[in-house]
């Protein structure tokens, strides 16, 4: 077996959650990212986390959401989980892919990034060349991901907290003016709490690594270490970053999809470096391709094992030479190429890349509830807890923290922030509602095939008695 070191183990990981790509959506909320960057870090990406760890450590060999959940609730509702975590990622794949074609277009011609045809042309095509590349299996996947980590976000995340702080000291004008009262936002708007999602959304994934457990040398004692490292790394980039794009950028001018590039290019062009700008933007577009590394081949690998239990055709269950499972990475493409026609769906790509993000968000957050449900179940059953502070008592306090911050981000994920124009609330409502309901419904697909496989089984097993 093929040594991953804690280095590239932690750079996957991180490079799954972590990204340039997400700062323009935490940073849109302006003032409000500091209170509820807060709440989300410790309601959402500190438990799952450490909870993600402590399963890890609890079930060597035997990793993640899908098999956690089959352990705890049984295979049908292993099911629900993989599913849920395999389709939002159909879902969220699109807006990652904008952000990359999107930095391209800034770099060449910003008038493309208004152009939905531009957009899914080519992200569309660019996710076909990344599958290709994916079929050459996890080794080549986390070498690819460490440098495009390293690269494309450490790198850039480091750039841009230093510049927005050297661009506080020499006093230059700031996008955004924090006072103590602005520390607590007015929580009783809905709108203010818009901006959990975006952040949850920036979290999602610790979890995700887990699959390749078993291919991992040493994993009991290197997957652990290097969550909790990925936790470390996460809150201190993405929380400082965001903070510097919306000090650069004025919150209400930021586009989604290339709001990174747009508050480098602010920086560059204050302190006279805009020569840097294509460097950048090119480390930027290779960043973006290494997140999708992990994004593409660890849920296809978890939904191979619920194939593998009969839920889907044996034919999606093939791996290949490298031990890919290569038609599930086929079908993901075909999905995702579908997704991406929800750009011609709303009256700006803003508006359609928040459409595309909270329905990831909204699927997502319901694995986790599932997952911390789980968590508590595994977790009562076990002898001793070995990572978390506090033992049970501080497991039970995480599982809990994660449901809190879970069902609140899903009840405020089908309210539309008041500052992107998404046709008016019903219409957003009306698309949102559906697209959840399109989603989740393959499942009824899924246990109806194995019901009639399990009877086409008990059929052959007990022969017919002669009359």
């Amino acid at each position: 077996m093929k040594k991953v070191s804690v280095f590239a183990l932690v750079m996957l990981m991180t490079g799954a959650v972590d990204g340039v790509s997400n700062l323009p959506s935490i940073a849109i909320f302006g003032s409000n990212l500091i209170f509820f960057f807060i709440a989300a870090a410790l309601l959402f990406l500190i438990p799952t986390g450490l909870i993600s760890a402590e399963l890890c450590k609890q079930s060597p060999g035997q990793a993640g959401i899908y098999l956690w959940t089959k352990q705890a609730l049984g295979k049908k509702a292993g099911i629900i989980a993989i599913w849920l975590q395999w389709i939002n990622t159909m879902v969220w794949f699109p807006t990652c892919l904008t952000t990359l074609t999107a930095t391209f277009a800034y770099l060449i011609d910003p008038k493309l990034i208004n152009h939905p045809v531009y957009l899914v042309a080519t992200s569309v095509s660019t996710f076909w060349v990344m599958t290709i590349l994916n079929l050459k299996g996890i080794h080549h996947s986390s070498k690819i991901a460490s440098l495009a980590t390293t690269l494309g976000m450490i790198i850039p995340m480091s750039l841009i907290i230093l510049l927005s702080l050297a661009w506080i000291i020499m006093g230059k004008p700031l996008a955004l003016h924090i006072s103590s009262h602005d520390l607590i936002p007015p929580l009783a708007h809905t709108s203010s709490w818009t901006s959990l999602t975006a952040i949850i959304t920036a979290f999602l994934g610790m979890e995700l690594a887990t699959v390749h457990v078993n291919k991992v040398k040493n994993a009991k004692s290197i997957f652990p270490k290097a969550l909790i490292y990925s936790i470390i790394l996460i809150i201190l980039t993405m929380g400082l970053g965001s903070l510097g794009v919306a000090l650069v950028v004025p919150h209400n001018e930021i586009v989604l999809a290339s709001g990174t590039i747009q508050a480098f290019n602010a920086l560059f062009n204050g302190f006279h470096l805009s020569w840097l700008e294509p460097i950048l933007g090119g480390m930027l577009l290779f960043g973006s391709l290494g997140t999708m590394v992990n994004w593409l081949i660890s849920p296809a690998n978890g939904l191979l094992q619920a194939a593998q239990d009969g839920f889907l055709p044996p034919f999606l269950a093939k791996e290949n030479k490298y031990q890919t499972p290569s038609n599930m990475l086929i079908l993901q493409g075909i999905v995702v190429t579908l997704v991406s026609s929800a750009f011609f769906l709303m009256p700006t790509v803003n508006g359609s890349y928040w459409l595309l993000l909270d329905l990831s968000t909204e699927l997502y957050i319901m694995m986790y509830i599932l997952m911390f449900i789980v968590a508590f179940v595994l977790l009562v059953r076990a002898k001793q807890i070995q990572l978390i502070p506090g033992k049970k008592i501080g497991a039970y306090l995480l599982t809990t923290a994660g449901l809190i911050g879970c069902c609140t981000a899903f009840v405020v994920g089908f309210f539309p922030p008041s500052n992107i124009n998404v046709g008016g609330t019903i219409h957003y409502v009306t698309l949102f509602a559906g697209g959840l309901m399109i989603m989740v419904s393959p499942l009824i697909g899924l246990y109806s095939y194995h019901y009639l496989q399990q009877k086409k089984q008990l059929l052959i097993a007990t022969p017919s008695t002669a009359l």
